[in-house]
């Protein structure tokens, strides 16, 4: 399959075989939360991330909790969604440091033509947003493709699905906690091969560095 992705200027990047295709980075993030959200500021609370190879295989994974500034204190309802608990944020890094772990792990593996993908635009909008209430620079400014709205295109479905339910409907058993951050980054890897069967994929403009 073709990998068609879009440089900051619009122009495309060169085509490759997904045989010999660079590697995609995959990226969930969880987030503070409350039964009821209006005028809830959410927060990462945990960064997972995966390097799809073209193997298939994801041997490079990255994880770290981070600790919430604005709502410190987990609702019973986030740790109830998420498994995680106050004793695991606690200690944990604030979003600049985890960030920066982030983007290393990122530099550390990334490829000429890399880019990276998460179901959805919310993680790709919240990374953006804590980089902006933090004054750092965003961690990844890779283009950006949105597997959820892909494999709608893909599956024909006319609207986007959750991540559970897309993995049903590839017949795709889900692996690992639902709403863990690298669980649920590997799951989105194995649907991002399901999708790239013969699939054209292309991303969005890559992210200018701060």
């Amino acid at each position: 399959m073709d990998i068609n992705a879009k440089a900051k200027d619009g122009s495309e990047v060169e085509s490759t075989n997904r045989s010999t295709a660079p590697r995609i980075l995959v990226v969930d993030l969880e987030a503070t939360c409350d039964e009821v959200m209006t005028n809830w500021d959410m927060e990462v609370i945990e960064i997972g991330a995966c390097w799809l190879e073209p193997d298939g295989s994801t041997p490079h994974r990255f994880q770290t909790f981070v600790r919430p500034v604005t709502n410190p204190c987990l609702t019973g309802f986030c740790s109830d969604l998420t498994g995680i608990h106050q004793s695991d944020v606690d200690t944990a890094p604030i979003f600049p440091a985890a960030a920066k772990m982030l983007g290393e792990f990122v530099q550390q593996y990334c490829e000429p033509g890399s880019i990276w993908s998460s179901w959805g635009e919310w993680d790709r909008r919240q990374l953006e947003r804590e980089s902006a209430r933090h004054s750092v620079a965003e961690p990844i400014t890779l283009p950006h493709l949105n597997a959820k709205r892909l494999f709608a295109k893909v599956k024909r479905i006319g609207k986007e699905v959750g991540m559970a339910k897309a993995s049903q409907l590839a017949g795709l058993a889900l692996e690992g906690t639902r709403h863990r951050a690298l669980d649920d980054s590997l799951n989105v890897a194995k649907l991002l091969l399901w999708i790239l069967d013969g699939c054209p994929v292309e991303s969005g403009p890559a992210r200018k560095a701060s």
